[in-house]
């Protein structure tokens, strides 16, 4: 069913909410909205690809009321505002098929992370249908935070979404009228974020194999003694195992940000191989058997062993 949202839209309201993309943040994000009914917000939908093979996914959502919307089109047609949350490789593909079914005045707020090109491409795309494109910046890991998660957003119609998000308890803050500021700052700051966990990883699980590991810590705790190094291993090896595939994508589109500023991207390219690597040993089951919450020896035990 087809809902008129124009009055919504002219009054600066965010009535219906729909997410391209139910993983780990279309679901915490959801959940957040759902309950939110007294400040204006009447419908949450979401669409994923894994809704077309996947009954427990649709279940997972419907359980939630969150509405499991058939199709990109169907979500289009119920949506004020369309969140793409998929992996990094997946950014312009929803924004073409978005493209195809998006109402004139709906806002398309891009949380994806992708280089200033890609965010630009996407852009031309929503914008040509009518859209109001947005582009967004999550600023750290979306649990536990939900929608107060930190974000920055860009672009012609960021500062307005940015009035209407506030109230809903969205922590977002508009960078730039310019598109690829905010993509640009969320780029850079993940490679350094995501190749410190592949330098803990690799450096970590080498210590463990030559036994060296009581020694390596305590130096890294003098150097940087604000740090707790022994729990942000556990952290940083639990989040690369559970979502190395997403970071690598993540880590390819900081090396075309890195490759579009000029310069080589030495460094990004080779955190997406050791993110991807990880990724790959976890597909293939090789953390499987880890008790949830294991610290980061068992898993490099695993890796050792291998």
């Amino acid at each position: 069913m087809t809902i008129d949202t124009s009055s919504f839209l002219k009054a600066g309201i965010i009535s219906h909410i729909g997410f391209i993309g139910y993983g780990e943040v279309g679901k915490t994000f959801a959940a957040s909205l759902k309950p939110l009914s007294i400040k204006g917000v009447h419908w949450v939908g979401a669409y994923d690809l894994k809704f077309d093979d996947s009954n427990s996914e649709r279940a997972h959502a419907r359980d939630r009321g969150i509405a499991a919307s058939g199709s990109p089109a169907e979500l289009c047609a119920s949506a004020s505002l369309i969140i793409s949350c998929v992996t990094a490789s997946n950014t312009l593909a929803v924004a073409e098929e978005v493209a195809e079914h998006i109402k004139r005045g709906t806002y398309f707020l891009d949380f994806n992370s992708a280089s200033p090109a890609t965010k630009q491409a996407c852009a031309k795309l929503i914008d040509a249908a009518g859209g109001y494109y947005v582009e967004a910046g999550v600023m750290t890991s979306v649990p536990p935070y939900g929608i107060a998660t930190p974000m920055l957003l860009g672009g012609a119609h960021a500062a307005k979404l940015v009035e209407v998000l506030t109230p809903l308890g969205f922590d977002a803050k508009a960078v730039s009228d310019k598109l690829g500021v905010a993509s640009a700052i969320k780029m850079c700051r993940s490679v350094m974020i995501k190749g410190l966990e592949a330098l803990v990883m690799e450096s970590y699980t080498t210590a463990r194999k030559y036994g060296v590991e009581d020694y390596v810590i305590p130096t890294l705790v003098e150097t940087f003694p604000e740090i707790d190094w022994e729990k942000q291993g556990d952290y940083l090896f639990i989040r690369v195992i559970q979502h190395g595939k997403r970071r690598a994508e993540e880590m390819r589109e900081s090396a075309n940000t890195v490759r579009e500023a000029g310069f080589e991207p030495l460094m990004a390219n080779a955190i997406a191989a050791k993110q991807d690597s990880i990724a790959t040993l976890a597909r293939e089951g090789l953390f499987k058997d880890l008790a949830k919450g294991f610290g980061w020896r068992e898993a490099a035990d695993k890796m050792i062993g291998k």
